[in-house]
C-alpha cells in the first residue's frame, strides 16, 4: 500500500521529537509520559504500516487465486463438452454391447431350451427302457418262479406216485 500524504506528514510531525527522545534516552535521562505517547504513537504507525504490507500481500494473494480459479474454470468448460462428448459415446457404446448381449443370451437361451427338450427326450426314453428293463426282468423272475413250482409240484407228485 502506497503512503499517503497524511502519512507522511505525520512522520514530518513527529520525527523532531523522536530525535529529543533519542538523545534523552541515549544520555540516560527520564522520559515522560508526552516522550512515551510519541514512542507509542510510532509503534503503533509501524505495526499499521506492517499489517498494511500483510494485508496487501493477502489481497495479491487472492487476487493471483482468483485469476487461477478462473483459468481453471475456463479450462473445466473448456473440457466439459469434450467430457460429456465421451460420456455419451461410453453410454452408446454401453447401449450397443448391452443390446449384443441381451442377443447373444436369447440365443443361449433358444440353445438351453433345444438341448433341454432333447434332454427331456432322452430322460423320457431313459425312463421307458428303464421301466421296460424292469418289466422283463420282472416277467423272467416270475417265469422262473411258476416254473421252479411247477418242478417241485411235479417232482412231490411223482414221489407220492413212485412211494
Amino acid at each position: 500500500m502506497q503512503d499517503t500524504r497524511v502519512d507522511d506528514m505525520l512522520l514530518e510531525m513527529i520525527q523532531p521529537k523522536l530525535k529529543e527522545i533519542e538523545e534523552k534516552f541515549s544520555k540516560g535521562e527520564n522520559l515522560d509520559q508526552q516522550d512515551l505517547n510519541t514512542l507509542l504513537l510510532k509503534s503503533q504507525y509501524n505495526h499499521i504500516n506492517h499489517l498494511d504490507d500483510k494485508m496487501n500481500e493477502v489481497t495479491a494473494s487472492v487476487v493471483g487465486l482468483e485469476g487461477k480459479f478462473e483459468r481453471l474454470s475456463a479450462d473445466f468448460q473448456i473440457h466439459k463438452a469434450e467430457i460429456d462428448g465421451k460420456f455419451e459415446k461410453l453410454s452408446a457404446d454401453f447401449q450397443t454391447h448391452k443390446v449384443e448381449i441381451e442377443a447373444k443370451f436369447q440365443g443361449l437361451e433358444g440353445k438351453f431350451e433345444k438341448h433341454q427338450i432333447g434332454m427331456d427326450r432322452k430322460l423320457d426314453k431313459l425312463q421307458a427302457d428303464i421301466k421296460i428293463s424292469i418289466e422283463k426282468s420282472h416277467n423272467a423272475n416270475m417265469r422262473w418262479g411258476l416254473g421252479l413250482v411247477l418242478l417241485l409240484v411235479a417232482a412231490l407228485k411223482l414221489s407220492d406216485l413212485l412211494f
